[in-house]
């Protein structure tokens, strides 16, 4: 089976951008939306959304997909087949008991974050806010675990094989900081010796010196070493660089056009992709657009690339600002305070645009996992924190969806308060890579 036919009783834009994703992108199935009951009788493969059709697949509807604007959503918690659900509706003649469609719609398009909320002190929506936070499911891909289940159940009632879903994973890191004390600039260098001073932290004091005067590495410059453990397991990973012109309270980088840093971009280049870290105030007047030409001119080439420095995501204003500067992929749909799945899924998708109703250009890619998060807010040690990665990492395995990780250099390098993250990560990016090369074989084999 490599195509259906999808009835509805109504056609709209919403149905069209579901319908899209879910079968063409993740089941890999082409797909014709019809709207009379002639034309899906007459197909021999058919999904039926708001009607128990016998002899279809038949999804029930609870009216999201129908309408326009937005309205205050209180989804119906169910489960199928042990899989936690959204706009459960009880079976009723149905091949699922609830509305599959609007529950996907509900949380890619992350409806819930144009509600009326109470940000946090970076003016965040607060994971805590989130459905699948207070039902325990922020680590779940429930979504993922939705669209296998689909598959499984059209193949059970069409006798049919449809093609499996690939694991993909794609290391990302961002580059906040290239260096701890390096190249920093006399009034930072002075700044922070005297700090150390006041603390009489003879320790940081020896160690900062020597770093100075290059008798040692300084600990937040991984930067070779990454590029020799991807090189090693063929990876190709995106890396963000904070391209901010002035520091501030949020902004610690050093300026791109320093010589180091033009060393260091242009390094990144030659190891994966190269992305835009908006500075922390990059919403404001031309910051952002300004960000990007100075990165650009740096790397020597153009970048379509970005995610948001300390995650500030603020739907729906930053994804406007994206459009508005040529970014058509975006990498920060996750949360900054808490691990998992923020949109419910590993895989990508494209903005849904709710307050226009329409399908727009950026494509967002979620990440569920990031090193800071799990160090500073869960306050996990190494081997806990890569296990919670390690179950999520099955998850998506299993489901054939994406992992996507975000990590520093600085967690990566010698720093003493992230001893063992750097031996703990090498070790996940060996698994990982081994149990990604296994399944391409069995798949090939079968």
């Amino acid at each position: 089976m490599n195509s259906i036919v999808v009835y509805s009783p109504f056609i709209s834009t919403r149905l069209r951008y579901v319908a899209e994703w879910l079968f063409k992108e993740r089941l890999h199935l082409n797909y014709t939306i019809v709207h009379t009951l002639a034309e899906a009788q007459a197909a021999t493969h058919v999904v039926a959304y708001g009607i128990a059709m016998p002899d279809a697949v038949s999804i029930p509807s609870e009216g999201l997909l129908g309408v326009n604007g937005i309205t205050s959503q209180q989804p119906a918690i169910g489960d199928w087949q042990g899989i936690p659900t959204l706009y459960d509706c009880g079976t009723d003649g149905y091949s699922l008991p609830f509305d599959m469609f609007s529950a996907i719609f509900f949380l890619l398009t992350r409806y819930e974050e144009y509600e009326v909320y109470m940000p946090d002190k970076h003016g965040r929506y607060p994971a805590t806010n989130s459905i699948l936070y207070q039902q325990g499911w922020l680590q779940r891909p429930i979504v993922d675990e939705w669209v296998h289940a689909l598959r499984n159940t059209l193949q059970d009632h069409y006798k049919s094989v449809l093609q499996a879903g690939a694991f993909v994973f794609l290391p990302t890191y961002d580059i906040d900081m290239a260096y701890a004390h390096l190249h920093k600039g006399a009034r930072r260098i002075v700044g922070a010796l005297i700090r150390a001073l006041l603390r009489a932290d003879v320790r940081q004091l020896s160690h900062r010196a020597k770093v100075l005067q290059k008798k040692e590495k300084d600990p937040y410059d991984s930067f070779r070493w990454m590029r020799q453990l991807h090189k090693q397991y063929g990876l190709s990973p995106i890396y963000f660089v904070l391209s901010a012109r002035r520091t501030s309270t949020f902004d610690k980088n050093i300026h791109p056009q320093h010589p180091a840093m033009v060393r260091v971009i242009k390094n990144l280049c030659t190891d994966g992709n190269i992305g835009i870290h908006p500075s922390y105030f990059a919403n404001k007047g031309d910051t952002l657009r300004q960000e990007k030409m100075l990165l650009e001119q740096v790397a020597g080439k153009r970048t379509s690339l970005s995610r948001q420095h300390y995650i500030r995501a603020i739907l729906p204003e930053t994804y406007h600002q994206l459009l508005y500067n040529h970014i058509t992929q975006d990498y920060s749909m996750g949360y900054g305070t808490h691990l998992g799945f923020r949109a419910g899924t590993g895989s990508s998708f494209l903005w849904y645009d709710l307050e226009n109703d329409v399908v727009t250009q950026l494509r967002i890619f979620p990440f569920c996992f990031m090193d800071t998060t799990a160090h500073f807010e869960a306050k996990l040690t190494p081997a806990a924190a890569l296990e919670r990665l390690h179950a999520m990492t099955r998850i998506l395995q299993q489901t054939g969806s994406t992992l996507i990780t975000v990590f520093h250099n600085f967690s990566l390098g010698t720093d003493d308060q992230w001893k063992g993250w750097r031996s703990g990560y090498e070790q996940f990016i060996a698994e990982v890579t081994h149990q990604q090369m296994s399944m391409i074989e069995n798949k090939i084999l079968l």
